[in-house]
């Protein structure tokens, strides 16, 4: 799909995966990878998810294995600007209770 987006950058002291579009099972496997790969950078993480317009639970499984691995390793692992979908999904299912969440990347801070 095109309209999907998928990047990474350092801002403001974080590693910043940037997602957009539909997140769902043929597209999580990429999000994960790239959640992964961020946290290898052993910088604070944060997920920015302003542009997801639907996440079904491979897209969730992703994010919260990120939160995990963070967690282990004591690294920082944030979301950042959720868009109402996916605050939708998360209180679904209470993770909104769980993942740190942030309305900006300046607010999550380092």
């Amino acid at each position: 799909m095109s309209d999907r987006i998928l990047s990474s950058s350092e801002e403001q002291g974080f590693r910043v995966v940037s997602v957009g579009g539909e997140v769902d099972l043929s597209w999580s496997p990429q999000l994960r990878k790239a959640i992964l790969d961020a946290l290898a950078t052993k910088k604070p993480v944060a997920v920015n998810l302003a542009q997801v317009s639907y996440i079904d639970s491979s897209g969730i499984a992703a994010l919260v294995e990120g939160f995990q691995q963070a967690r282990g390793k004591n690294q920082r692992f944030a979301l950042v600007a959720i868009s109402s979908a996916v605050r939708a999904v998360l209180e679904l299912a209470r993770l909104d209770r769980v993942f740190p969440i942030y309305p900006t990347l300046a607010d999550a801070g380092v």
